[in-house]
């Protein structure tokens, strides 16, 4: 954007502070009424015939652009992507505590990368880990979707899972509390 005396036009389309049209004027009287009013000239459109020009406090307008982004960039919510690595014998004490890991990663509304390593000639028997991961997500059913199904990159085995949704979860846990409701009623009566 051009201001002030960086605009070359003979003549510009001018608006004023407020948004009104003023007119065509020419570039003297333009910077003349922007320098009256303490304001500056602010190139908005440079194809349009005549250029378009607005008065306006530069320094402002620029403060509240970058203030703009800074609120958007706060709002964005950055997705992480976790990571949990298990064995094909992974013991039940440790798929038990890396599971409540999984749910937790998954309830902050982080991505969870779940690895399957093979060592040695545990190559030989895949099948171990297609099941172990096929667990995994039948465990985690009600927390998380399979955003990459189980496919193997060298010597492990690797899934992606994504959170759902908090209303499906939040729907789910109505349902829940519905079911206890009629079952204490069904029960006391």
């Amino acid at each position: 954007m051009r201001i002030n005396e960086e605009i070359s036009a003979p003549e510009v389309r001018l608006i004023g502070i407020d948004g009104e049209q003023i007119g065509v004027v020419s570039l003297a009287a333009a910077n003349a009424l922007a320098e009256e009013i303490s304001v500056d000239l602010v190139e908005i459109a440079p194809g349009a015939q005549p250029p378009v020009c607005r008065l306006m406090d530069y320094g402002k307008y620029c403060y509240q652009e970058s203030k703009k982004k800074h609120d958007a960039k706060l709002k964005q919510k950055q997705i992480q992507i976790k990571e949990i690595k298990f064995r094909p014998n992974t013991d039940e004490g440790d798929y038990n505590i890396k599971l409540r890991n999984l749910i937790s990663f998954l309830d902050e509304g982080d991505k969870v990368k779940v690895t399957l390593r093979f060592r040695g000639r545990e190559m030989a028997h895949q099948e171990f880990g297609v099941r172990l991961l096929e667990r995994v997500r039948d465990d985690l059913e009600l927390h998380a979707i399979v955003e990459q199904f189980p496919r193997l990159e060298g010597r492990q085995m690797v899934m992606v899972l994504s959170p759902k949704k908090k209303e499906v979860k939040k729907s789910k846990s109505k349902e829940l509390k519905q079911e206890d409701k009629i079952s204490t009623a069904i029960i006391t009566s």
